[in-house]
């Protein structure tokens, strides 16, 4: 039970220098995403014990203070597990808050279509049978498994359904489309849109901005394909976690750079609406911004991703900085942090805010979740179904002030009547 203890203890008060940032977080985010699961098994090892006769008169104190420690954990637990309720409404007034052009906002943040109680409580997502997946497209033609998407539908969809690009993260090393922003993308295509998860090269085989590069490649094949799967190349929203965080802030303030068009210089990569989760705003590892938590972003970049050291080409790091790429043509952001992010320092996302604000004149929107660690998003947890239903929020409202409407939401594509989650091959 101390061991629990402390786990919880450190999802309150995270670790936030490197080299324990890293472990920190992970110990954090399991923690807190799944607190309410951690109380039943915090419950189930304290019968346990209670059985064996540990707490049996006579067994002496440790007994005794094992049960204390699991007390108090489960009151630990049941905060975080409070804070994850309490997204909806953080999210909400965040929405509420947005700067720029106002928004037609619902009262209430709209109640979920695919992620029900029973995949909370699961918390692994899994598809429905009501949606498919087709599955590794190549967006580039060259026969690279890096080049390579994933659409998600519902079935039956009918043409003309918004498209969102999501971009995983993984610190530009590791990852893959398969891994990550599954609730957000499966209650989005739930609601009648086509989802879009893509890979990307990665280093340190391939040097920055070949992942940029990938990811614009990807949008060009989006706007150029998109149709013959249903979606509307008129409205893509980009979104990723992390690194894909990271890339999908920089690809929705670069849109036609040919700096990164290698090739494709006249294709079509814009967006019209980004929602970046927990990402990496600026690149140059500044002490006050992405470099508060020590080194590990400098030496990772210099010597993986970048290979080249900031001292010497800092116009690489600051043009590859989504903070100093804003501007007045910025589409419509929603940008969501973790206030007990260990891995992205949470002031990096505040500095991009404020910055972006001073100068787009499109809705700017920001969340910052007390409590919430890295990768809130991946596991279908009642966090990420508020931070899900803030995005379905915003993406409609976005829509609806471009004039494009509402989604297409019959109940032949979004009906899942069997409750099954069986991946569809």
């Amino acid at each position: 039970m101390a061991v629990v203890a402390l786990l919880v203890v450190n999802a309150y008060v995270p670790v936030r220098r490197d080299p324990l940032s890293g472990p920190s977080f992970f110990a954090g985010w399991l923690t807190g995403e799944l607190a309410f699961q951690n109380i039943v098994v915090v419950a189930a090892v304290t019968v346990v014990f209670a059985v064996v006769g540990v707490l049996r008169a006579g067994a002496g104190w440790p007994g005794w203070a094992g049960l204390v420690l699991a007390a108090l954990s489960a009151a630990g637990l049941a905060g975080l597990g409070r804070s994850g309720l309490r997204a909806h409404q953080v999210v909400a007034a965040a929405l509420h808050d947005a700067t720029g052009p106002p928004l037609e906002l619902p009262e209430q943040l709209p109640a979920p279509t695919w992620g029900r109680w029973w995949r909370v409580t699961r918390a692994v997502p899994l598809a429905g049978r009501a949606l498919e997946t087709v599955r590794d497209l190549d967006y580039d033609g060259d026969g690279d498994r890096r080049h390579r998407l994933d659409v998600v539908r519902a079935r039956g969809l009918a043409p003309g359904a918004p498209v969102m690009v999501y971009i995983h993260g993984g610190g530009w090393t590791i990852g893959d489309k398969s891994q990550q922003g599954k609730p957000m993308l499966y209650e989005l295509a739930a609601r009648g849109w086509v989802c879009v998860s893509i890979n990307y090269r990665l280093s340190p085989k391939h040097v920055w901005p070949a992942h940029v590069v990938d990811c614009k490649k990807a949008l060009a094949w989006v706007h150029e394909h998109i149709a013959e799967y249903g979606g509307d190349p008129g409205f893509v929203a980009v979104s990723g976690g992390s690194a894909g965080g990271h890339l999908a802030a920089l690809v929705a303030l670069t849109a036609g750079d040919d700096t990164w068009q290698p090739g494709f210089e006249g294709a079509d990569t814009s967006v019209q609406a980004a929602v970046p989760l927990y990402g990496v705003y600026d690149m140059t590892a500044d002490p006050a911004s992405t470099g508060r938590y020590g080194s590990g972003l400098k030496i990772l970049l210099e010597r993986e991703v970048m290979k080249q050291p900031i001292a010497e080409h800092r116009h690489l790091f600051e043009q590859a900085s989504p903070t100093y790429r804003v501007h007045a043509d910025a589409p419509p952001f929603f940008v969501l942090h973790g206030g007990n992010d260990t891995l992205v320092p949470v002031d990096s996302a505040r500095l991009f805010v404020d910055a972006l604000r001073q100068v787009s004149a499109a809705p700017v929107a920001y969340a910052e979740l007390p409590l919430a660690q890295h990768a809130f998003d991946v596991l279908a947890s009642f966090r990420c179904q508020g931070t899900t239903a803030g995005a379905v929020a915003f993406l409609d409202a976005v829509r609806a002030a471009a004039g494009i409407g509402e989604p297409d939401t019959t109940p032949e594509q979004v009906a899942d009547p069997a409750g099954s989650d069986v991946a569809p091959a």
